[in-house]
């Protein structure tokens, strides 16, 4: 089944804009029903979702936004980057669109450590999570493999990688990373290329880059969070991602207790993008059966 996709340039004229900490921040939300927040992935942007988003919305109201850094939000240069203030700004918007009721979180890649932190946040009772499902991402530094290109933006030289990043390095970085089959095309390239390069990216790519020390960081209470079991969980995997596929997988079913997970053989980094018609189907049907689980208050 095909889905129908929401070219970028309708994409960009439907988004939103609110004021997170004096910047400006794209957002978009559509539908009506149980709020779900779509937190994207690194380098690009929540136009990542553009496949998904018209299904979802006639399903429940949709949540996205451009993180602070990425797509046609604000880029400031002078800035300490941090997932943990991504995670405020994710709780900043629902804040802004009055979402009262418990969120469902649909995650991809650097979005899964966001919603880890959200995990976290709602052990400690300052956010109600009703769901989560992540999709191929960096879960445990463990398993974790980086790209040349990332290791080398973390180098001290990571500045200068940066400013000279450009199309030709986005395509042979994703032509690495997606499926064999499943790559995408020009036009699409164009697209991706597109938001990285809005707002002058390319130049605090350096920085966005600190994402990968601070998982480290916070493994241990991140993990901690998702063994508790008080949100019910799903992943959906592209099995041939080089960096967080099969193998990540194994590691999740090796520490998260009664592991529900779903692999999809020859699809790699970017699931909702070349494969998502598949995510659609697993991601419905774990809602189909998704039960609130009871709330358990943390105690100091």
């Amino acid at each position: 089944m095909a889905l129908a996709e929401i070219p970028l340039c309708v994409w960009r004229k439907r988004g939103q804009t609110f004021i997170f900490r004096g910047q400006h921040i794209r957002y978009w939300t559509a539908g009506q029903g149980e709020p779900l927040l779509l937190i994207h992935g690194f380098p690009t942007a929540s136009w990542d979702w553009h496949c998904l988003w018209p299904p979802l919305a006639q399903r429940y109201r949709v949540i996205a936004c451009d993180m602070l850094g990425f797509g046609d939000s604000a880029k400031p240069t002078q800035h300490d980057y941090s997932l943990l203030e991504q995670a405020d700004l994710q709780q900043a918007l629902l804040a802004h669109l009055q979402v009262a009721d418990p969120v469902h979180v649909l995650a991809h890649d650097y979005g899964d450590s966001v919603a880890q932190e959200l995990l976290a946040r709602h052990h400690e009772t300052r956010i109600e999570l009703a769901s989560c499902v992540f999709l191929n991402g960096g879960l445990f530094p463990e398993t974790h493999r980086a790209l040349l290109v990332q290791k080398l933006l973390l180098s001290p030289l990571g500045w200068m990688i940066g400013r000279a990043f450009n199309r030709d390095a986005l395509v042979k970085s994703f032509r690495h990373v997606f499926g064999p089959h499943s790559g995408p095309s020009e036009s699409e390239m164009d697209d991706f290329w597109s938001l990285v390069e809005s707002n002058r990216g390319p130049r605090i790519m350096h920085k966005l880059i600190g994402y990968i020390p601070e998982r480290r960081a916070q493994r241990d209470r991140w993990v901690a969070a998702m063994q508790r079991n008080e949100v019910p969980m799903r992943v959906i995997d592209g099995e041939a991602d080089p960096i967080s596929g099969g193998h990540m997988v194994e590691r999740y079913r090796q520490l998260i207790p009664n592991p529900d997970t779903v692999v999809l053989p020859g699809i790699g980094h970017y699931p909702q993008i070349e494969a998502p018609a598949q995510v659609l189907k697993h991601y419905l049907e774990f809602r189909d059966n998704c039960v609130l689980l009871p709330r358990k208050v943390a105690c100091s």
